[in-house]
Formats: structure tokens, sequence, C-alpha cells
């Protein structure tokens, strides 16, 4: 299902999500920006999560950030797509901007950071910040003066992922992020919807906040500096 292209504003809370079952259950909660990350499903399967997906945020007023499916993402609409490092060898970015499509791209280190700046990205992410059991990664935690560091050089925004709960979001969100994306702490949570109503009621607590940009954001923004395509 196509939907009119509307700008992608990051929020506090950034939970990920691995349905459209899941993306309907947060949203309808409240949440304002939701990623669907939907593995091992096939082609028809794809489309149809995030066709389904698209309605639910439409009806709730948020926005879908689709995992990986670029092309399913391309087809559907959807306003932005993240991709890890692997998933670039295969993307098509030019496609993706003809499109009208953000990108939001993972980083691990400077070389990844410099790769995924160099195709424009909307976001990159940082991760692991702390220890995940979500998945294998051949990354240790980076930690909070490695976030502090993405934030200040960053010429775009930066979203925390990996091991983030809500107890340690406000050291997080100290670091300047425009988002932390949350996996574990909703989805594998003994109780999921008190633990989302917990994070909805903190992500609303710091959009009161003033904005915050990080150095190389404001910088960025000052000189409408553009990074290169």
């Amino acid at each position: 299902m196509k939907s009119p292209k509307m700008p992608v504003t990051l929020d506090p809370f950034y939970p990920v999500v691995p349905d459209a079952a899941w993306v309907s259950r947060v949203v309808e909660r409240g949440a304002r920006l939701v990623q669907l990350r939907l593995k091992d499903a096939s082609s028809d399967e794809i489309a149809r999560q995030i066709d389904a997906a698209q309605v639910a945020c439409q009806a709730a007023g948020a926005q879908l950030i689709v995992n990986d499916h670029w092309q399913a993402a391309i087809s559907a609409g959807a306003t932005c797509v993240h991709l890890g490092q692997e998933d670039l060898d295969d993307a098509d970015a030019s496609a993706l901007r003809a499109a009208g499509v953000a990108l939001g791209l993972s980083t691990h280190d400077r070389a990844e950071r410099a790769r995924a700046l160099a195709l424009a990205p909307h976001h990159i992410a940082l991760g692991p910040i702390y220890t995940t059991t979500l998945k294998q990664m051949k990354w240790r935690p980076q930690g909070l003066d490695r976030l502090r560091t993405w934030v200040d050089e960053a010429p775009c925004p930066v979203v925390a992922i990996g091991g983030i709960t809500l107890e340690r979001a406000d050291d997080v969100w100290a670091c300047g992020v425009a988002s932390i994306a949350v996996v574990t702490d909703v989805v594998f949570h003994d109780t999921p919807d008190k633990r989302l109503d917990a994070w909805l009621a903190w992500a609303a607590a710091r959009r009161a906040e003033p904005v915050r940009t990080g150095a190389a954001v404001a910088a960025h923004q000052r000189t409408d500096a553009r990074p290169p395509a």
C-alpha cells in the first residue's frame, strides 16, 4: 500500500519489532516511530507484512522504517529504510534516492561510518552500545564515550542501539543522540505492554526537553552543508 511521503522524524523511543502485528501493538499504544525488522520470510510475505505495517502506522499517525527489504519498501511507498553494512553491498542507493526513501545506516567503526556518510543518510546508528543477547556480533560494546564522539562528529542524527534498557536510557540520551532503538527490552520483556508504556512515558518527557543536536549536526545545519552524494 503506497502512502504519501512525509519527512522522517526521529523520536526519542524507536522500537524495533519482528512483524506487523507487533507494529500495530506498539503504535496503538502510542509509539510514534517503529522499525519492522522482518527475517526469514518469502517475498510475498514481506510485501504483505510491510503493507499491514504501513496501514497500522497511517492509522496511528506513526512512522514506519523498514529494515533490509529495500525493494519491497520502495514498492510499498515506504518513507525510510534501514540497512546494515552487509545490506549496502546489494542495495541500490540511487533507486532509493529516486523513490524519495530516506536511509538509516548501521555503523560500528570509522570506516563503516565513512562509507555510510558517503551515501548522505538521513541518520546513522551506532551499536551495540552495551552487550546484547539479540544476536552474535563481532563488535564489542561501543560504550558511552564512543557514542558521544559519534554524536559530536557526525553531520546527521545518530541513533543508539544495542543492549539499551529503560534503566540505561537516561545515560544514553545524555550523549546527545536523536533516538534510542529498543529491541529486547520491549519485545522479550516479561511484561512487554507495561514496559512499552514505561518507555512511552520516558519518551514523552524527553520530547518536552529543548531540541538538542551534536556539534557537527549544528554546524551542518548552519552552513547548509551536505555529505557527499
